[in-house]
């Protein structure tokens, strides 16, 4: 699958349409697969943690969570056309589950949250079946994973947060095979539980939806700063866009 990389970090070019027609193919075959949301802040962490850049360029599938990423692409002549956020691309994976009769699993979140999210899209997407759920404060892994197994889910997604819980699917992949799919969610399941609003549908065709978080929660300028670093650190940048 061809990749584009900034500062060395890989990103799918890919469209959800893509990147769901590329993944029904390896679920047929038997393949396992993991999708990571990937934007500046990430990419810029990326350059002081190698162990986040391993899980990123490790995954199957990077896709662009952040429009710095798509004027990146276009800096550099790339390929990326369209931002595919992590909250959306859960939201078609949860729609071809459905489609294709597959059993999903959420582990993460509190107990609250992660049961609304469970009900809220189960009435939403009709022929949803979630296999199984748990809270991100279990302790005993094993039972989890047992749990996991005997459910029959072939999709889960796990909401601990970043990098934790792309460290828990590079642990615990091996030891669920049956399980095809691995996303980290981060805070998805706040979203689809309504705990959190999303931006507005204009702020977010526009590729504006982090001014809308910013004013929203102006402490997050700190964060935002990574925006224009990413940038700055692109266009200087030899060999990248492969």
């Amino acid at each position: 699958m061809k990749k584009e990389q900034y500062l060395g970090v890989s990103v799918s070019p890919l469209t959800y349409d893509q990147i769901i027609n590329d993944m029904k193919t390896r679920i047929q075959a038997g393949e396992q697969s993991t999708v990571i949301a990937v934007n500046p802040e990430k990419v810029m962490t990326a350059q002081r943690d190698p162990l986040v850049k391993e899980l990123i360029n490790n995954s199957t599938y990077q896709i662009a969570d952040g429009v710095g990423m798509i004027i990146a692409s276009k800096l550099k002549k790339g390929e990326l056309t369209e931002r595919v956020t992590g909250v959306d691309m859960m939201g078609r994976i949860l729609e071809m589950a459905a489609a294709e009769n597959l059993g999903v699993f959420f582990y993460g979140a509190k107990e609250e949250t992660v049961k609304k999210a469970k009900e809220n899209l189960e009435a939403k997407i009709t022929g949803l079946h979630v296999a199984g759920y748990e809270n991100g404060y279990v302790k005993d892994q094993d039972v989890l994973l047992d749990k996991i197994r005997q459910s029959g889910a072939k999709i889960i997604f796990v909401a601990l947060g970043s990098p934790r819980q792309e460290l828990w699917i590079r642990e615990n992949m091996p030891k669920l095979p049956d399980v095809k799919v691995f996303q980290g969610v981060g805070g998805s399941f706040d979203v689809y539980s309504g705990n959190v609003q999303r931006a507005p549908e204009m702020y977010r065709k526009a590729g504006l939806e982090w001014l809308y978080r910013l004013m929203k929660e102006p402490k997050r300028i700190k964060r935002q700063m990574a925006l224009p670093k990413f940038l700055v650190a692109v266009m200087t940048s030899r060999g990248d866009r492969k």
